[in-house]
C-alpha cells in the first residue's frame, strides 16, 4: 500500500492523457502527472515517487523531492498567510504545506523560516506542518550510548546553548562552551552524543567522535602554530573565548588535542605556551 508523505515504489498499471495511474493498494489508482514522468517508465515496471494530496483532496504522485517527509523535522520558508488558516510554507514541491493556526508557536511572515515537523493530520489524512516542537519530540529515554554519531537540527537557543533535534526524534543540548563560530536556527548539523543524563536528557557535541575527532583538532593546532611561527602562549588555564578565537575550537576539545601531540611528541608543553617540538624532542 502506498504510504502518504513519504517515497514509495509503485508499480505502473496503466498509461493515459493525464499520465500515469500508479497501484496504491487499498487507496486505489494514483496519478503521475506527465511532466513527471521519468524516461523509461512502462506499465508494469516500477517508479519511486513521493504521495500527497493536491488541493482538490486527491492523492498524486511526484518524482520531486520534498524538503521533508512526514515525521521529519525541516526549516522552512513562510511562502505566504492566510488569517484565517495558518501559513504555507515552500517544501519543494509544487503545492505548499499548510502549517495550521493551531499548530503554531507564534506569529510569522512572508519570507521567515521556521522550524517544523511534517505530520499526517488523522482528521483530514492531509500533510500538514506543526511549530509545536515539544508536543512533536519523542520524550521516551532514548537508546544511545555515549559517542554515537548522530544527525541534528538547530532548533531554538536557550541560556546554556542551543536545543537540537537529534535523528528527527529527540532533544538534546549543545552548551556555548562547545560551539566554535556561529549557529543558525534551522541548520543541519553532524555531532555525537557526548553523555547521557540520569534523566535520559541528551547532552551533545559537534564534529565526529572519538580519535577521529581528536586528529581533526590536533591537525588544525598543527597547522595554526606552524603560521605562527611555532609556538603560542596557549595552554590549560587559557581563556575558552581565547582558545575559540584562535583555533576555532571548544576548550575541552584543545586540550584533547594537545595531550594528543604531546603524547605522539610533536608538541611540547610548556608553564606558558605550547611550541612544535624539535626534531630531536620527537625520539
Amino acid at each position: 500500500m502506498a504510504q502518504i508523505g513519504k517515497r514509495n515504489l509503485l508499480t505502473v498499471l496503466r498509461s493515459s492523457t493525464p499520465g500515469l495511474y500508479l497501484d496504491g493498494g487499498t487507496h486505489g489508482e494514483i496519478l503521475l502527472p506527465g511532466r513527471y514522468i521519468p524516461s523509461g517508465a512502462t506499465v508494469g515496471g516500477k517508479v519511486e515517487v513521493f504521495v500527497y494530496r493536491d488541493s482538490e483532496d486527491r492523492l498524486v504522485a511526484t518524482t520531486e523531492k520534498p524538503l521533508a517527509m512526514v515525521g521529519e523535522f525541516a526549516c522552512l520558508q513562510v511562502a505566504g498567510v492566510n488569517p484565517r488558516i495558518g501559513v504555507f510554507l515552500y517544501w519543494g514541491l509544487e503545492k505548499d504545506l499548510l502549517l495550521p493556526m493551531r499548530e503554531m508557536d507564534g506569529p510569522l511572515n512572508p519570507g521567515d523560516k521556521v522550524v517544523v515537523q511534517v505530520v499526517l493530520d488523522q482528521q483530514t489524512d492531509r500533510l500538514i506542518a506543526s511549530a509545536r516542537l515539544n508536543r512533536r519530540l519523542d520524550l521516551t529515554p532514548p537508546h544511545y550510548h555515549e559517542g554515537e554519531a548522530v544527525s541534528m537540527i538547530v532548533a531554538s537557543r536557550s541560556p546554556l546553548g542551543f536545543n537540537m533535534i537529534v535523528n528527527h526524534a529527540h532533544r538534546g543540548l549543545i552548551y556555548h562552551t562547545d560551539i566554535s563560530g556561529s549557529m543558525q536556527i534551522g541548520q543541519q548539523v553532524p555531532g555525537y552524543i557526548r553523555s547521557i543524563r540520569p534523566d535520559g536528557k541528551l547532552d551533545l557535541a559537534l564534529g565526529q567522535a572519538g580519535f577521529r575527532r581528536i586528529g581533526a583538532m590536533s591537525d588544525k593546532v598543527i597547522e595554526v602554530l606552524t603560521a605562527k611561527g611555532g609556538r603560542l602562549p596557549y595552554h590549560d588555564n587559557s581563556l575558552p573565548e581565547e582558545i575559540r578565537d584562535v583555533f576555532g575550537m571548544s576548550k575541552k576539545a584543545f586540550k584533547q588535542a594537545i595531550g594528543a601531540l604531546f603524547r605522539e611528541r610533536r608538541i611540547v608543553i610548556e608553564p606558558d605556551g605550547i611550541r612544535l617540538a624539535e626534531p630531536a624532542e620527537k625520539h
